[in-house]
């Protein structure tokens, strides 16, 4: 439905084109400093119009906590906030009233539905993801304190990509360039390859990587909601997503057993492991290492160019959309990805603390 989460929880609201994107998280623990700046960064890195290879679309994405803070600390009790939508051009979408976008939400929408808000896609539409990032701020301000960082960035768009390793690059490089890329011999050329495509009227898709550090081990349900289950239906429920995989994933299937198993050894007289071709999660629980997995989007729907398509009554007809659109999500994905990471590990420590005294 619209709330994500069982113990640190979220139950969005809004559209694209109406009057503001909201929230309310629950479970947030007392006491946790709410650094708002931060949580004004995070929004500003998923915002429109940050750069020429995003839609140009122009939003202050200006947060309002409405509840749940207290001289600037957390409350225990629900958070609820407000982004308000100021840059609306809803008669961009006219000629798509009684359209349906080849390989959009619209057609679905309809027909599960009954009707749907052709203005930006309605619910269905990127913006949505506003209040994710708020919750995912709340959730990495948590996280901070466990000593628990995430980090995400674009690891490729089309066909160039970084290797799949990412300790061969510097991750704090990746908000130095507009794609998000922290190797800037890639950014440029993935940045030209955006703008390729956007001068054609055309859209590219790409993979984002996310790497968790210093998760505990014990982490994870061993049953339902594994931790890798849960961060791939978190990262699953993002608009464009089309594949998930953590560790090895579907590279590790090549290999044997003996190359593939994490030997246990003891350093320091903690156990740790001499590789982490298992992503950090064994049994779907945290083994404390490395979490580490990739998320696939695919080319954003809406083409300025010409599509063959149907009406509502099922008539052949053909579509050239207006608007302000992303060539490329993986910029503006980023933080997003980052957002529904920091939200599930804070479900999981909150629901692991219940399970022993």
């Amino acid at each position: 439905m619209n709330t994500f989460g069982q113990i640190f929880r979220l139950t969005t609201f809004g559209e694209s084109h109406g009057e503001a994107i909201g929230g309310v998280v629950d479970g947030m623990p007392a006491g946790i400093d709410i650094d708002v700046d931060f949580i004004q960064s995070e929004l500003a890195r998923r915002r429109p119009g940050q750069s020429n290879i995003t839609t140009s679309r122009q939003e202050p994405d200006q947060v309002e906590l409405l509840s749940g803070v207290f001289e600037g600390c957390s409350t225990g009790c629900p958070i609820g906030f407000i982004v308000r939508n100021q840059n609306q051009h809803s008669s961009d979408y006219d000629n798509m009233r009684q359209l349906f976008r080849p390989s959009h939400a619209d057609y679905t929408y309809y027909y599960k539905y009954g009707t749907r808000d052709h203005r930006g896609g309605g619910r269905s539409s990127a913006r949505i993801t506003i209040s994710r990032c708020v919750a995912g701020a709340l959730a990495k301000l948590a996280l901070r304190q466990l000593g628990i960082t995430v980090q995400a960035y674009t690891s490729q768009v089309g066909n160039i990509a970084l290797e799949r390793d990412y300790h061969l690059y510097d991750l704090s490089l990746t908000e130095t360039n507009a794609v998000r890329c922290p190797d800037a011999e890639k950014a440029a050329q993935m940045i030209a390859l955006i703008e390729q495509v956007k001068s054609e009227g055309d859209t590219i898709g790409g993979v984002i990587t996310c790497v968790v550090k210093g998760c505990p081990p014990g982490l994870g349900e061993p049953e339902a909601h594994k931790l890798h289950a849960d961060l791939g239906a978190a990262m699953l429920s993002i608009n464009a997503v089309k594949g998930f995989e953590y560790g090895e994933g579907f590279a590790g299937v090549t290999q044997r057993g003996s190359e593939q198993n994490d030997i246990f050894r003891s350093v320091d007289g903690r156990i740790t492991t001499a590789s982490n071709h298992s992503g950090g999660i064994q049994g779907g629980i945290s083994n404390g290492q490395d979490i580490y997995y990739r998320v696939a989007f695919k080319p954003v729907a809406t083409l300025l160019q010409t599509q063959d398509t149907v009406d509502v009554n099922g008539q052949a007809t053909t579509l050239t959309a207006r608007g302000r659109h992303d060539p490329c999500v993986l910029p503006r994905a980023v933080p997003i990805v980052e957002a529904m990471t920091a939200m599930t590990i804070m479900d999981h420590f909150l629901l692991n603390k219940t399970a022993k005294m």
